[in-house]
């Protein structure tokens, strides 16, 4: 008893002495003074993917084009605003994109910084709806351990970023991701529209590609970060370096399964269709040539 008494007096003395040292300027905010309510929200994020496919696997899949239009462009919106007010207010300031200290002060650009990332922050948990929409339809294929772990780290990290470090280099990740979410947003809200949109949509895997790139400069700015001394919290460039290579390798491994993998077994079965098969042409167009492509929707 001796010996828990003393663990649980030394967490409780930790966790005061990181209260301390967190920022004063999101002091009060909603969901940041605990990380209770960002731990309770994950820990529910988990069990309705846990329980939600068993719930409706004999239950007919709900259509949510209603819904889903304008929850993709609202939040399309949202990352604009975002992304716009960090690209404003860093500006101003003459923000470094390679290593930027975080800025302690009250001054109307660092605080507009500063609730550009809790809204960021914010926006996590708004994204735990695109899972709830894949349940709803029965999209199980697509609640792939990726898209799970993304949601639900994402959102617990940033409660991170907002308590201790809500301006300096925190910007640009933030930044470039809700740039990024603008233009894929968009994607699905117009995929949701249906097959005479969708069928315009060729861009999706383009989509992948500026992740990867956006996760490996990520980290090439983290390894820098640490290798130069940056003057911001070495903690969080070690766990940034870590969860990039982890995103690396998990969008990497679906980007060659999505796309490589994939062209490879079409190049094949149209290799085996021309050499092993007579086809007859359909209105002078030979089979293998002419090419319906379908876009595959998200939601």
């Amino acid at each position: 008893m001796e010996f828990i008494a003393d663990y649980y007096n030394r967490f409780y003395n930790f966790c005061v002495w990181t209260n301390k040292i967190s920022d004063e300027r999101t002091r009060g905010w909603l969901l940041v003074d605990t990380p209770w309510p960002t731990i309770l929200y994950t820990a529910v994020y988990l069990a309705i993917v846990w329980t939600g496919p068993k719930l409706m696997r004999d239950r007919k899949p709900f259509a949510l084009t209603w819904a889903l239009i304008p929850y993709n462009f609202a939040m399309a919106a949202l990352n604009a605003f975002i992304a716009y007010e960090l690209f404003i207010a860093s500006t101003r300031l003459s923000y470094s994109y390679v290593c930027q200290p975080v800025g302690r002060t009250a001054s109307s650009d660092e605080m507009r910084i500063t609730k550009a990332v809790w809204w960021y922050y914010f926006s996590k948990l708004i994204e735990f709806c695109d899972t709830f929409f894949f349940i709803l339809r029965k999209k199980n294929n697509q609640l792939t351990f990726l898209h799970v772990y993304h949601h639900s780290t994402m959102f617990s990290l940033w409660w991170i970023g907002v308590k201790w470090v809500p301006s300096g280099s925190t910007f640009l990740p933030a930044m470039v991701n809700s740039c990024i979410h603008v233009v894929m947003y968009t994607y699905y809200a117009l995929a949701a529209m249906g097959p005479k949109i969708a069928k315009f949509l060729w861009w999706k895997k383009y989509l992948t590609i500026m992740q990867l790139i956006q996760f490996t400069t990520a980290l090439i700015m983290g390894i820098n970060g640490i290798r130069t001394g940056c003057d911001f919290p070495l903690w969080m460039q070690y766990a940034l370096v870590i969860y990039m290579m982890s995103f690396i390798v998990l969008f990497g491994n679906f980007y060659i399964k999505a796309y490589i993998d994939r062209h490879l077994a079409q190049g094949k079965k149209n290799a085996r269709n021309g050499n092993g098969c007579a086809v007859k042409p359909s209105n002078g167009v030979a089979n293998g040539l002419h090419h319906s492509v379908a876009t595959k929707k998200r939601l």
